[in-house]
């Protein structure tokens, strides 16, 4: 009996040992790409289990797998995810397959997915790697020159957002594109971590931005953010330090040439040159400079700013849940004294899938502070910097505040001192912004699904400035002082609230029919408030609280509400033939009730001519799709209650002889206001060669804006107070072709890659609604550009110069003196030119001298790696545009004594007859908008270079999965014929500028358009060099 029992022991004991051995089995293995090389950081997961690891840098994994006939899943960005079976093996080796090569990469559409391959529409995709190539504060200057049709125009100071137009311009209204982050409408994509991002598509054409109506007629960029994968729990850092700085210059006037300047008879000679009192102060000696010399002024406002920057994050899931938590901080200290930003960003990502339910969230947090540039007296800080007297020092302990600065009737000018503008006043911009969605998706039966979202966008801004009392010369008469502190407290909040609704039902009959319809609803609630205070303090400096002393006090909101219905349908037959079609209709509240409702149709084909029978034996040919799209989308982008009138206070009656103070309506109604609709056109073709070694995608488009909406003047006769109604009254035209190259080389110890984009414009106003045109941005009393019938929009107006007139006479008789009754012109002024051909000089003669925006894009990325090490080198190039420098009117303009640059020492005078700079003094001709301020804005920058290197695991005893060092640098190199300092020129953007903030989420002006490609001083964009690592554990 008890060897029984010992035996039935042994028996049991071998059993459970087998079977626990068995459960235990370790399975390595190797992952490779279709070439053959180590991908590393793949994820490998036993199925079912939340028991998963990561490969190391050569690719390979060791992982327990608890029972027999389990399942590894093997995933990996970029790739197909393949199921593989472990059976009774101990070693596996896989092999992933890029998306791309399989057709069957998944792009984000509008409220959905779809396979490359089956795509009818105008998309471009940019992967977080071309992002991350380089490393900036802002993620829309990470896109520049990424895609093909898309314009990125940085405007320099830090945190400032980017100028983005996707296929030119369209409206004369606000034409910035629509931004939708993980689904959800958002105001700013200024506060997103760039780090965050997984990918992004830019939507080009109707069939893919029309399904957003009324939001889509500028295009549309999806952007969605990393999520978590299923394995084992990754932790990624990564961390860079580094500095930008400038180190162009204008070449201005020193001490010696300034007295020339000054002196030299063109005007009346400054009395610290002739009264001997003021000797000490012409040598620039004071309490901060005993010993006397000169300031560079532009040496005194332009530094080295250091950048630093950390990512953390943690992700990782399991097949039913996954999920990612980041957190961030950067701090950029700009290369003008006392401009800079710092942020903190979180972001979770989390989705849960129990059965038929998968519910998800989507949250994001960040807390920005920006030091902005400004700017005084309508003058920018560079303008300022060009003026000042260079014997004037910038400190002087003996005045108020601590500052010197020029007085008129010593100096005989008036400019202030740039330092002081940036040191002595304080002023920041606090934000908090709120982004997410919640959604829940119910699979009801095999096919068919149901999606419920929420999505919340909340902004807060808070601006804070404080300017102390203060006097520049304490010599008496000071040109510039503050009697009296101020004190400025701005508030603006925003919120959005997006409940979308939608169902889906995808079906495939006989393995070749394939369809896929969507049906959805959506609204939108949008609330914006803002309120402006400011007050005076005469007594102190100490107290910076408002109070109501001479106090200021505004406020104003608005209500947005839009209503939407879509319904879309796809329809491929064995991915051969390919159809697409959508509606929806809008109700936006900006309009009235006549036409609130617009309806915006979109329908594209396509034919993957790879799939045919015929191509069968073509086998270098791997991909060849002819596709094409029609389509309308809306724009309500105006202010909020322009069709309805207003009431306007303050008002004065006059009633028995006496003003009455009252109220007068202030502007009239129009109920009939409606959608400004754009028209898309689209053209396409993609080809793929030797399995898409080499790609090329195609396009050609026309956008046609019809009931553009404008502010169309009013006769006097009306009794109209604003003078304008709003209407529907003009069209444009935009055109242009597009083409993206791509090849690589992935075989082999040594790979590349290299991808070229070329996007083209052109545009055309084909009506105004019967105004003759309408003007925009103004400089020194005068609009420097216009729309125009027959013109593109937004062109620089004015005269065109024919060289300089060399004697009296000569200004006399030219064109029958009628320059000269004009102008009163004479000897060492300007030759208008007879533009229109009338033989006479008139206002008719001033002409279309550029256009600002670019004829053509250029992008072209080039990749390498061997053996660990990586290089990255990215070159972006603008052509066709033209720039208005109004610089040059500071440099050589000499209507009136401030400091100038060293051409005005060549200037025409009798002795010294040039052709290129004109007499001095105050002539009108000679400093108006003309083409002699206009010059070539083309340029090509060496945007980007990396040199990265990836540590091998066995020196960090394989810890780490990924060990990357890197060092990189921005702008390095420009080549352009631009004299100024930076010919990447968009909107002038002095920060927190005036003393009112406006209206989060209100549609931009026609403004924004008007002053691109004018440089007035404009933040030059920055060289920066930095070095790095990234870690995954």
């Amino acid at each position: 009996m008890k060897k029984l029992l010992k035996v039935i022991l042994l028996l049991l004991f071998s059993v459970c040992s087998a079977a626990g051995i068995y459960a235990q089995r370790t399975v390595t293995g190797t992952v490779l790409d279709d070439k053959q090389q180590p991908v590393a950081s793949a994820n490998v997961v036993v199925k079912g289990t939340q028991i998963g690891v990561l490969t190391d840098n050569d690719g390979k994994f060791t992982i327990n797998v608890p029972s027999p006939g389990g399942t590894l899943v093997i995933s990996f960005i970029g790739f197909t995810t393949q199921e593989v079976p472990v059976g009774t093996s101990s070693v596996l080796n896989v092999t992933l397959q890029t998306e791309s090569l399989a057709l069957g990469e998944i792009v984000v559409v509008g409220y959905g997915t779809q396979r490359r391959a089956d795509v009818t529409g105008a998309i471009s995709s940019v992967s977080s790697e071309k992002l991350n190539a380089v490393p900036v504060g802002n993620f829309d200057q990470a896109l520049q020159g990424r895609a093909a049709g898309l314009v990125v125009i940085s405007n320099g100071s830090p945190g400032v957002a980017a100028t983005v137009r996707v296929r030119g311009i369209s409206t004369v209204n606000d034409a910035n594109p629509l931004y939708v982050i993980d689904g959800v409408v958002s105001t700013t994509i200024n506060n997103l971590n760039p780090s965050d991002i997984e990918r992004i598509e830019v939507l080009k054409d109707a069939s893919t931005a029309a399904i957003y109506g009324s939001l889509g007629s500028n295009g549309v960029i999806l952007i969605t953010t990393k999520k978590g994968q299923a394995g084992k729990v990754t932790v990624d850092f990564e961390s860079y330090f580094g500095v930008q700085y400038t180190t162009k210059r204008y070449d201005l006037l020193d001490a010696a040439e300034y007295r020339e300047y000054a002196t030299g008879g063109a005007f009346t000679t400054p009395t610290v040159y002739v009264n001997p009192t003021y000797a000490d102060r012409l040598a620039g000696i004071g309490p901060s400079r005993p010993e006397g010399g000169e300031t560079d002024w532009q040496e005194e406002i332009y530094q080295t700013g250091p950048m630093q920057n950390y990512d953390l994050s943690l992700s990782g899931g399991n097949e039913n849940s996954t999920f990612r938590l980041s957190t961030g901080y950067q701090n950029q200290r700009g290369i003008v004294i006392y401009t800079g930003m710092e942020r903190y960003n979180f972001r979770a990502n989390s989705d849960f899938k129990k059965g038929i339910l998968k519910i998800g969230e989507n949250f994001s947090l960040t807390y920005g502070s920006q030091d902005p540039l400004a700017d005084n007296g309508g003058r920018s800080l560079l303008e300022h910097a060009i003026k000042m007297a260079p014997y004037l020092p910038v400190y002087n302990e003996n005045n108020l505040g601590g500052y010197q600065g020029p007085t008129t009737s010593i100096d005989g000018q008036d400019a202030e001192n740039p330092v002081r503008i940036m040191e002595l006043n304080s002023r920041v911009r606090n934000s908090v912004t709120i982004l997410g969605n919640i959604y829940g998706e119910l699979d009801i039966v095999k096919g068919l699904k149901f999606r419920s979202n929420v999505g919340i966008e909340g902004q807060s801004l808070r601006d804070e400035q404080f300017a102390p009392t203060f006097n520049d010369d304490n010599l008496g008469g000071a040109t510039h002082q503050a009697t009296f502190a101020t004190i400025t407290k701005n508030q603006a909040n925003y919120s959005a609230l997006i409940f979308t609704n939608s169902l889906n039902y995808g079906l495939t009959v006989a393995d070749k029919h394939n369809f896929e319809a969507l049906a959805l609803t959506e609204y939108s609630d949008v609330l914006s408030k803002v309120q402006n205070a400011s007050s005076q303090n005469n007594i102190t400096n100490e107290i910076q609280e408002l109070s109501s002393s001479s106090a200021s006090l505004s406020s104003s909101s608005f209500n947005y509400y839009r209503i939407s219905y879509l319904g879309r349908l796809n329809y491929n037959y064995d991915g051969k033939y390919l159809f697409s079609a959508s509606i929806r209709t809008d109700a936006s509240s900006r309009f009235g009730a006549n036409n609130r409702w617009g309806t915006f149709p979109s329908v594209s084909v396509g034919w993957n001519i790879a799939r045919e029978a015929f191509m069968s034996n073509v086998s270098a040919i791997n991909n060849l799709k002819l596709r094409a799209s029609w389509g309308m989308a809306g724009n309500d982008k105006i202010p909020d209650y322009a069709y309805s009138s207003s009431l306007t206070s303050n008002m004065y009656y006059v009633i028995d002889d006496l003003p009455v103070v009252g109220t007068t309506p202030g502007g009239a109604a129009n109920p009939d206001l409606k959608w400004e609709e754009t028209t898309m056109t689209n053209i396409g073709l993609d080809l793929g060669l030797f399995n898409n070694q080499f790609t090329l995608s195609a396009e050609y488009y026309m956008n046609a804006s019809d009931d553009l909406l404008m502010q169309v003047p009013l006769t006097l006769s009306t009794g109209d107070f604003r003078g304008t109604i709003s209407k529907n009254a003009g069209s444009m035209e935009t055109s242009g072709f597009e083409l993206q190259l791509g090849y690589n080389d992935f075989e082999g110890e040594f790979q590349w890659s290299a991808s070229l984009n070329l996007g083209t414009f052109k545009n055309e106003v084909k009506s105004l609604g019967g105004a003759t045109y309408i003007s925009g941005f103004g400089f020194e009393g005068e609009d420097l550009n216009r729309c125009q019938v027959g013109e593109q929009a937004f062109f620089f107006y004015g005269w065109d110069f024919d060289g300089i007139f060399q004697t009296a006479d000569e200004a006399n008789t030219y064109m029958g003196g009628t320059q000269k009754a004009l102008y009163s012109s004479t000897a060492g002024d300007f030759r208008i030119s007879d533009t229109n051909g009338d033989g006479k000089i008139t206002v008719d003669d001033r002409t279309n001298i550029g256009n600002p925006f670019p004829k053509a894009t250029v992008g072209l990325d080039l990749n390498a790696s061997y053996k660990g090490f990586d290089l990255n080198i990215f070159i972006s190039g603008v052509y066709g545009n033209k720039l208005y420098n109004t610089n040059i009117y500071d440099l050589q303009g000499m209507p009136r004594l401030f400091n100038a640059g060293v051409e005005v020492l060549d200037r025409w005078t009798p002795d010294n007859p040039s052709n290129t700079i004109p007499r001095a003094g105050d002539v009108s001709v000679n400093v108006e908008a003309s083409d002699r301020f206009v010059e070539d804005g083309a340029y090509t920058k060496l945007k980007n270079i990396t040199l990265g290197y990836n540590i091998p695991a066995n020196l960090t005893k394989n810890k780490l999965t990924r060990f990357r060092v890197y060092i990189s640098a921005q702008n390095m190199i420009t080549v352009t014929n631009y004299s100024g300092l930076d010919p990447e020129v968009g909107r002038y953007n002095a920060g927190i500028s005036g003393t009112t903030l406006g209206l989060i989420g209100a549609p931009q002006t026609s403004t924004t358009n008007y002053s691109n490609g004018i440089d007035v001083g404009n933040y030059p964009i920055p060289k920066s060099v930095i070095g790095g690592f990234q870690i995954t554990f």
